[in-house]
């Protein structure tokens, strides 16, 4: 079920009543059991509104991380090693089977193509799970930090499943951790009218990312993309823009959305985003972009293999190891491993020289190196993200090579100009917003210190209005493929 649907805004109220309704049962012991039974039921039903098949896919892979918790716990020295270990090789077996097996195979072909040897693939004709490399992170984080002894198992397999499959962070996330979001689920919830409200400014403001920003860049992406053979390097250059709002509009849309919704439940998930555009270089970036992921990649890769605490030599091995990783999660195709390389290249300098520039103390100055900084970092990214969008490594080249060279033009000669120019002064608004609410969890939390009641709701009818106009279809989230 997608967040942007008829079928979620009849299905998400339907659930809030169920669950706080059960709440006013006072005298009743099991309340919070209850409300986590109708979680979970309303969790599959979320999933297998997509696809009731791999609703079974997801329950085995819930089950045996809860079993294997539990054996790991229980079993000493050899035992506890085979059961951690035969958990991580059946997730990993099976994130490779449904997403890595016919990219593997097919580079196995064209690896023996070019030594004359014959080889035939082997291909599964398989749908990719939505969310299985989500809900797989998920179970590893716990199986890890059981074995290292860093939490117990979870010995309520409904809370467990809740952990795992909680409908908001099914399928794109946040990676949550089990430390983090059980207590959370077992502890009696009050209702808060003050964090109703904010879930859903925050819903709100998701949504605007994503049917406004998102989907509307998407239109001038897909389209740019397609056909830059054919386009001047103004219109390449508005097209790596348009995708960086893109992505971020969507992903970080999602991420609001279901900040959002869980907030409505009395349950708080990991932050994903802090206003990632306004970081001052890529390692910044890194640290306000897909927070979950990128600190999942630190805690269970990067500091088991010595993190910083290692000679500069296995420092660089390290650190592009776990962005190559990082880009491969995040699909089957060598432009992600190319993105992944390149963003460590951009890391490395900064991550051995810790020490700041020296710049005159003028705060005219020092804002203006800020801007500088932001907008430097900002392009590098969009440029970076050439390769995630491309089909292909030769694609991302060639696009990049027209882009320095085709410079024919100072007017982009992509159709629909006019559109675009629209869809540019809402971006640039968008900004601002972000700009001016940056210290907030979300921008429109602002506007609670507006003391004119009209000016407020103005303001919220506005996005609404927005939203509805702009509003595009069910286009499903970037990050569902993942």
């Amino acid at each position: 079920m997608l967040f942007n649907s008829i079928s979620f805004l009849i299905f998400l109220p339907i659930v809030y009543g169920l669950y706080w309704w059960i709440q006013s049962w006072e005298n009743f012991k099991h309340t919070i059991s209850v409300q986590n039974i109708l979680l979970l039921v309303a969790s599959y039903f979320f999933y297998a509104y997509w696809n009731i098949w791999f609703l079974a896919l997801l329950i085995f892979s819930t089950s045996l991380d809860y079993f294997s918790g539990l054996k790991i716990e229980s079993s000493a020295n050899q035992g506890k090693k085979i059961w951690f270990w035969l958990s991580i090789c059946i997730n990993l077996g099976l994130l490779g089977l449904f997403k890595y097996f016919n990219f593997i195979s097919t580079n196995i072909n064209e690896l023996f193509e070019n030594f004359g040897w014959t080889y035939q693939p082997m291909l599964l004709l398989i749908t990719l799970p939505i969310g299985i490399s989500f809900y797989t992170f998920h179970g590893l984080s716990y199986v890890i930090d059981i074995y290292n002894d860093k939490i117990k198992s979870e010995k309520n397999v409904l809370n467990y499943s809740l952990f795992v499959c909680f409908f908001p962070l099914l399928v794109a996330g946040p990676i949550e951790r089990a430390q983090h979001l059980i207590p959370q689920l077992v502890r009696r919830k009050v209702f808060n009218r003050a964090q109703t409200i904010n879930g859903l400014q925050q819903m709100l403001w998701g949504f605007f990312k994503k049917i406004v920003i998102a989907d509307n860049c998407a239109v001038f992406v897909n389209q740019i993309f397609s056909d830059y053979e054919n386009l001047n390097s103004s219109s390449l250059l508005i097209g790596a823009i348009f995708f960086s709002f893109q992505i971020y509009g969507d992903f970080s849309g999602y991420t609001d959305i279901a900040l959002g919704t869980a907030r409505l439940f009395g349950i708080e998930l990991f932050n994903n985003f802090s206003y990632p555009y306004f970081s001052k270089s890529i390692n910044e970036f890194w640290k306000r972009w897909h927070i979950s992921l990128t600190s999942w990649f630190r805690d269970y890769i990067y500091i088991p293999m010595g993190g910083n605490r290692v000679n500069p030599i296995r420092k660089i091995i390290n650190t592009i190891f776990v962005f190559l990783i990082s880009g491969f999660w995040h699909g089957a195709n060598w432009t992600y491993i190319t993105w992944g390389f390149l963003n460590s290249i951009f890391i490395l300098p900064k991550s051995f020289s810790e020490k700041r520039a020296l710049i005159p103390t003028s705060k005219i100055f020092r804002t203006f190196y800020s801007g500088f900084q932001i907008l430097t970092t900002f392009l590098t990214i969009s440029i970076l993200w050439v390769f995630f969008r491309s089909k292909s490594v030769y694609d991302a080249c060639q696009y990049l090579k027209s882009l320095v060279f085709k410079w024919d033009g100072i007017l982009p000669d992509f159709r629909g100009r006019k559109s675009a120019l629209v869809i540019s002064i809402i971006i640039f608004v968008f900004m601002i917003l972000e700009w001016i609410g940056k210290s907030y969890n979300c921008p429109l939390v602002f506007t609670n210190s507006f003391k004119n009641k009209w000016l407020k709701w103005g303001f919220y009818y506005a996005i609404i209005f927005s939203i509805l106009y702009f509003y595009r279809g069910n286009d499903q989230f970037i990050y569902f493929q993942f």
